[in-house]
């Protein structure tokens, strides 16, 4: 039985529309025995149950389905406010949808703590903030500060343990993936020879002496051509650059992908995949994250602001066993 009512109550035209505009909701909440069959029911039926509701009552109403009014809608149960529930409703709502500048304080507040909150879970799931899936996220942003310091063909290979399906889904994946970073260079201008001459700007020490001393050898085989027969030049190694399979391995110049990998240091890469991490964690903040995430659930979910609850309570106790020391 519903609680008794006022003896204000909304105006039967008011109920009427405000159950009508409702019904047409595809997010609105319903029952569990209508909601199983939402596909099936019909509009006008929704609107009957809505329209039941509140006229029974007002305040059951305002709890489900407030965050669904306009501020025009929740002016006409002003004419309620002397029940203190459904006025606890009206001003709760009045907070969100007309908030005073200190309420809008509080929201940004509530709401950057409880993002913060939800962010260090994913970060301790270990599986969102992976280097994996935020260079999924945004590819070209992981290409500039990680990717192109890195050996391109290793995300190629199969992992151990991983079925050969699996692998062909990842590299399908992975092929996707290039293409935006291809597509976004070639939007930006960017071409492909000057991200190669930037990524082959510095080397290593041991890396450049090794190159120093292959031309030191090429320079001495050289000048000995006419000193030496064609055996004596191939087994000392006096053989034209364009030869260089013939070399031992120790001899050959560094590939490509070695030369690209021997830039940065691995504290180098270290930082630079710890700024790109600080980046997609800011993004998340500021709301950035939207195909990704429901920001909705995540700010008005009040068992957020129990993290913070609990560091403060373990903030108190430290403090209280140190000063105890």
């Amino acid at each position: 039985m519903g609680r008794e009512m006022k003896m204000d109550r909304l105006e039967d035209s008011v109920v009427k529309r405000i159950a009508e505009r409702l019904s047409t909701l595809g997010d609105i909440y319903l029952p569990h025995d209508i909601r199983s069959r939402q596909d099936t029911i019909a509009p006008s039926e929704i609107e009957a149950l809505l329209n039941d509701l509140l006229s029974r009552d007002a305040a059951i109403f305002l709890e489900r389905y407030g965050s669904k009014l306009k501020v025009e809608e929740l002016q006409e149960f002003e004419v309620l406010k002397d029940d203190y529930e459904i006025s606890w409703h009206l001003k709760h709502i009045k907070s969100f949808l007309v908030p005073t500048k200190e309420e809008s304080r509080l929201h940004a507040v509530a709401t950057k703590n409880r993002r913060l909150a939800y962010m260090n879970r994913l970060i301790d799931d270990g599986q969102y903030f992976s280097e994996d899936a935020m260079r999924s996220r945004a590819p070209f942003l992981h290409h500039e500060y990680v990717g192109k310091y890195q050996d391109p063909t290793i995300r190629g290979f199969s992992r151990p343990g991983e079925r050969w399906s699996e692998t062909l889904m990842r590299q399908s994946e992975e092929a996707m993936i290039v293409a935006k970073i291809k597509e976004e260079q070639e939007r930006l201008g960017i071409k492909e020879e000057e991200q190669e001459e930037e990524q082959v700007v510095e080397e290593e020490d041991g890396e450049e002496e090794e190159e120093q001393e292959v031309e030191k050898e090429e320079e001495d085989s050289k000048s000995d051509e006419n000193m030496m027969d064609t055996n004596t030049n191939a087994n000392d190694g006096g053989v034209a650059g364009t030869d260089q399979e013939k070399r031992p391995a120790s001899e050959q110049l560094p590939s490509d992908t070695k030369r690209l990998k021997q830039i940065l240091s691995d504290e180098e890469l270290w930082e630079k995949m710890n700024h790109f991490t600080r980046l997609m964690q800011e993004k998340f903040l500021s709301g950035e994250d939207t195909e990704h995430v429901d920001y909705a659930n995540i700010d008005n979910n009040v068992t957020l602001d129990d993290h913070w609850l609990r560091e403060i309570t373990q903030d108190a106790e430290e403090k209280y066993f140190e000063e105890d020391d």
